[in-house]
């Protein structure tokens, strides 16, 4: 994706937005996808961005929530062992908290190959995660 012409889109009805290539086609034209999902493909490429609002996970750390939901997606697709994670990280965002408590966003960028069949068995899928510290 690197090079390539990005468009800025909303996201969750506008409520959040982000650029990435034209090429992708809202997934939601063709199917079902849940209030907590944004979901675009490029079926040419075989290629999907999956956004994701998620539920904090007590048991894990701020800083590793959004790996373990793309860990937990990857073992749902049966892809758990077949998982290259490209990045991963957290970024407190500026002027949004939870009451007393910043708002940290979590990313996760891998790629994944499921041993069922899929409409979409190989993606990259990043999650965001929105938690209070």
């Amino acid at each position: 994706m690197a090079g390539e012409s990005s468009t800025r889109r909303p996201l969750f009805g506008g409520a959040i937005s982000t650029a990435f290539p034209a090429r992708f086609q809202d997934v939601s034209n063709i199917r079902e996808v849940p209030d907590h999902q944004e979901v675009v493909v490029d079926p040419a490429r075989d290629e999907s961005l999956i956004f994701e609002l998620l539920d904090l996970k007590g048991e894990v750390e701020d800083g590793g929530s959004a790996l373990w939901f793309l860990r937990d997606v990857a073992n749902e697709q049966d892809a758990g062992d077949n998982l290259v994670v490209e990045h991963s990280g957290t970024v407190e965002l500026a002027g949004l908290r939870s009451g007393e408590a910043p708002a940290v966003a979590g990313t996760a960028i891998g790629k994944l190959v499921s041993k069922r069949p899929v409409p979409y068995p190989d993606y990259p899928a990043p999650c965001l995660q929105s938690t209070s510290s």
